[in-house]
């Protein structure tokens, strides 16, 4: 429960939250640097969480989101998805368009 309310609190309290292996300026995965990089090209300020430096974070945001793999992006407390979801909304328009919404950009 611990866990739980450590990864609530982290998502609470910034407006983009990307739980990633690595950080932002140093990804250690693709998938991670790919979002990262999304996100840096859409000038968004984000909070990139590194679930490498725990080990109970990294496998509570999977249960937390009931979702199996890293990273994960959150916008104002939405659960977006991982690298396939996000670079396809990227693609489509649609996360610059989300994020312009909810007066992130």
């Amino acid at each position: 429960m611990e866990i739980k309310n450590k990864i609530q609190t982290i998502i609470n309290e910034n407006d983009v939250c990307l739980f990633m292996k690595g950080t932002p300026d140093a990804p250690q995965c693709g998938f991670s640097m790919a979002v990262s990089n999304v996100l840096k090209h859409l000038n968004v300020k984000f909070m990139g969480v590194n679930v490498l430096e725990d080990e109970n974070l990294r496998q509570g945001i999977k249960e937390f989101s009931d979702w199996p793999t890293i990273p994960q992006l959150y916008i104002k407390k939405e659960f977006i998805g991982g690298c396939d979801i996000v670079k396809e909304l990227f693609e489509k328009g649609e996360l610059k368009k989300l994020l312009s919404e909810k007066g992130l950009i």
